[in-house]
């Protein structure tokens, strides 16, 4: 009997235990939940703080006359230093240079790099992951070392001061996005697709330019924006040529520096991100995509 009723106790007390384990499990996951939003917010505020601050540090000092401490707000504002920055000569020079010379470089990186970008995704040569790494390897290193290296070369085969020189300077940083992002690109392509139309009549480079390219096209679209803004924003290559006639906006940043009031520096710096704000805009598809992120996986 005794027996009987311990198990009748034990029983009952089972859904009490099995009900405080829940409301306990359920109060540790509401503190977790609780503390990892915490967490997040914390990490969006700091987010927040050092990428959109340095840009509204610069919008701010664009359009103020002057901005002195203690004072949170400038003491007056202007759009005179817009207008230093329109009528000067050289910074016009500079900012025409720039949208010529990017392009370029964009252009003869993707000749040069496609298609090797094409063999590194579709055949199995010797040594093609020891290639692949050392094409990578060239931004694991700073690159002032290898500059002054060719700065000599340079000086041998007359390339000092010449926008040739300054094309080859950036695009030696656009070697890496140019060829490891397509070369996934192309091979992400099924092989069946095009062995289909192989079987139905079309030749290879009928194939090639409507299945392979064209599919393939999205990570070439995001390895010519990176190559872009690589390129777009080099400066030490470029100052290292000394291209006194061919001054890009990064290089002539350094005389805005040192010769200029802090205000014309802001807006030149807002000129200077506003191409690569545009092309990341417009790319975000393709980069959100994960086509960015493919292009460093390959195998």
């Amino acid at each position: 009997m005794t027996t009987t009723d311990d198990t009748a106790a034990i029983v009952a007390q089972e859904p009490r235990a099995r009900l405080g384990q829940s409301v306990r499990m359920r109060s540790s996951g509401a503190f977790g939940s609780v503390s990892g939003k915490v967490l997040i917010g914390v990490f969006v505020a700091f987010m927040v703080i050092f990428i959109l601050g340095p840009l509204l540090w610069l919008a701010v000092h664009a359009f103020a006359s002057s901005w002195t401490f203690p004072n949170l707000w400038p003491n007056s504002w202007t759009l005179r230093w817009w207008q230093t920055v329109f009528s000067d000569h050289a910074l016009g020079v500079a900012v025409q240079n720039s949208l010529v010379i990017s392009p370029l470089v964009v252009l003869f990186s993707a000749i040069i790099c496609l298609p090797a970008a094409y063999a590194f995704a579709r055949f199995d040569f010797f040594a093609r992951r020891t290639f692949l790494v050392g094409l990578f390897a060239t931004n694991a290193f700073p690159k002032m070392g290898l500059f002054a290296t060719l700065a000599s070369l340079f000086y041998a085969l007359n390339l000092m001061n010449t926008v040739v020189g300054i094309i080859i300077v950036q695009i030696l940083g656009t070697i890496v996005f140019m060829t490891w992002i397509p070369a996934a690109a192309f091979a992400a392509v099924p092989r069946s697709l095009e062995e289909a139309a192989r079987d139905a009549g079309a030749s290879r480079i009928r194939v090639f330019f409507s299945i392979t390219l064209r599919m393939a096209m999205p990570g070439i679209l995001v390895a010519a924006v990176m190559s872009f803004l690589a390129a777009f924003d080099e400066a030490q290559g470029t100052y290292l040529v000394r291209a006194r006639e061919y001054f890009t906006m990064p290089t002539e940043m350094y005389t805005l520096v040192l010769n200029y009031p802090k205000q014309v520096a802001a807006v030149f710096s807002i000129l200077l991100s506003i191409p690569s704000v545009v092309l990341m805009l417009a790319a975000r598809k393709h980069i959100m995509g994960g086509q960015l992120a493919e292009g460093f996986q390959i195998r």
